[in-house]
């Protein structure tokens, strides 16, 4: 008997688990749930906590309250320049409303493939009207805005809300990066020969100005000489006439003693006879030192 009533109360707690579990579910806090009735829908249920539902007749689907990613393969855009970029964009949304959200896509992989095709064409429409250095400057924050614009308002119907939409990064190909990178380093190469060229057109300038001052300091050097010398002369040659005039025994020894240096100025050896004119200064000194 008491098998039998522990088998029987067995039964009822199974039994029980599995009626609980079709007429309650839980509601997380980052979840929401949408309530299905033969597969229609029949009421959401945002609040967290325990809630009911008709057993085998309704079933439960969640979806998520958090704000989730959309990020597309990235994709070459011609931009109205004609150049081709590659265009990596992301969106941020929320799905606020599970039951719109349901009726337009049966699932999130759906979605993601259905407004992410939205948001790369919304990418192509606004990025080929730019050029490309716009992408550089703050037309790009333009440029974003329209985008996100386009994509809130889509978002409604999905029963989504698109909280941000960014454009990341934009590369040129590769074929275009080459291009590109071939004809910056020759226009590089073409402006530093250039500058080359005109330092050293600079240099040539600078130098031939400073050799033409150099030449015209070294002549009036020359020439304040050449006055000075001749002032010298001039000065010189009176004072010896003066002397002359004075005394024309002490100009001849003078003259004399001039002839001597310029002679032995160069070590050159003379042998003189005492009594020639040459030495006669010399001798009349020792003849006078006799005396």
């Amino acid at each position: 008997m008491n098998k039998v009533t522990l088998i029987i109360v067995g039964i009822i707690l199974v039994v029980s688990a599995i009626v609980a579990n079709s007429v309650f579910f839980t509601v997380h806090q980052a979840s929401q749930a949408l309530v299905l009735q033969f597969g229609k829908p029949v009421r959401v249920e945002r609040d967290p906590g325990l809630k009911f539902k008709v057993p085998f007749v309704q079933n439960v689907e969640y979806y998520d309250r958090r704000i989730l990613d959309l990020d597309p393969q990235p994709q070459e855009v011609i931009l109205q320049d004609q150049k081709r970029v590659n265009v990596d964009s992301f969106a941020r949304y929320r799905i606020v409303d599970p039951l719109e959200f349901r009726k337009k896509v049966s699932t999130d992989l759906e979605f993601r493939a259905v407004f992410g095709g939205r948001l790369n064409s919304a990418v192509r429409a606004e990025v080929g009207k730019v050029l490309l250095g716009d992408m550089l400057t703050e037309k790009r924050s333009s440029v974003m805005r329209r985008i996100s614009d386009q994509l809130k308002e889509q978002g409604t119907d999905f029963g989504v809300e698109v909280i941000d939409v960014r454009i990341g990064r934009t590369d040129l190909p590769d074929t275009t990066s080459q291009a590109v990178y071939t004809r910056m380093r020759s226009s590089r190469v073409a402006q530093a020969a250039e500058l080359r060229a005109k330092g050293a057109e600079e240099k040539t300038k600078i130098q031939a100005g400073a050799d033409r001052e150099r030449t015209v300091i070294l002549a009036n050097a020359q020439k304040e000489a050449e006055i000075t010398r001749g002032q010298g002369d001039g000065a010189r040659t009176i004072i010896l006439n003066n002397a002359f005039g004075k005394d024309a025994g002490f100009f001849a020894f003078y003259r004399s003693m001039e002839a001597y240096a310029q002679a032995f100025s160069d070590g050159t050896s003379m042998v003189l006879s005492p009594d020639s004119d040459f030495m006669r200064f010399f001798g009349a000194s020792s003849g006078d030192g006799n005396k």
